[in-house]
């Protein structure tokens, strides 16, 4: 389902504390290059609308959040989310997330990472432009420190199975993939992510799991 047109904030509101473009960021991309400090750092490719990273990032103050979004618009109202949050642990970064990961992040930097409902590119000939492919998913796991995590939840079915299959073969690091339950919303945004939101409200499956990174003898 295509987004739908979204608004970005007011050229009034001040979003340099909670918006980077991808040229501005340091060589060294991580806590303490991007918030002064050394909490565990979690990174969401694909922000989207910001509700996950701007939600989480409230719930655990202990830990610091980057988010990545491809579409400046998007990266504007994710940012502008954070803003009215108050989310002083989150930062919203305009660009492409796959050249930081190969070139910015240092190995073992994060504690983890997550995408959720990415594109999934119907056709044949595109899917190697889907967020999670082989080339993304060694960059993940060199980035995540043992035990770091790797989320991944999508409503398509096909990119799921995919997705299982190639980790399997390529990342055994990551070991077996742990489900992670549908959790009851108890309000209107209390979703993970608004594509959550509208799979459950119209009965879509989702499905869910996490990996966390383990030694490999």
């Amino acid at each position: 389902m295509p987004r739908h047109q979204i608004r970005s904030p007011k050229s009034s509101v001040d979003l340099s504390t909670v918006l980077r473009d991808v040229d501005q960021l340091p060589a060294d991309l991580g806590s303490q290059s991007m918030f002064g400090n050394d909490l565990p750092l979690e990174i969401e490719v694909g922000s989207g609308k910001g509700l996950f990273i701007s939600t989480e990032s409230v719930a655990h103050p202990e830990h610091n959040f980057l988010g990545v979004e491809i579409v400046g618009k998007y990266a504007s109202h994710s940012a502008g989310r954070l803003l009215k949050a108050g989310s002083t642990n989150a930062i919203m970064i305009s660009g492409n997330a796959e050249p930081l990961f190969e070139k910015n992040i240092a190995a073992g930097s994060l504690e983890a990472v997550h995408v959720y409902f990415p594109d999934p590119w119907w056709k044949k000939k595109h899917r190697k432009r889907r967020v999670v492919n082989e080339t993304s998913v060694r960059n993940f796991s060199r980035a995540l420190r043992v035990g770091g995590r790797f989320h991944f939840w999508t409503d398509v079915l096909d990119y799921f199975e995919n997705t299982i299959e190639m980790i399997a073969d390529i990342a055994p690091e990551f070991g077996v993939p742990i489900p992670e339950e549908e959790v009851e919303a108890q309000h209107d945004l209390d979703y993970r992510t608004h594509f959550e939101r509208r799979s459950i409200r119209h009965q879509i499956p989702v499905y869910r799991v996490r990996y966390e990174k383990r030694v490999v003898g």
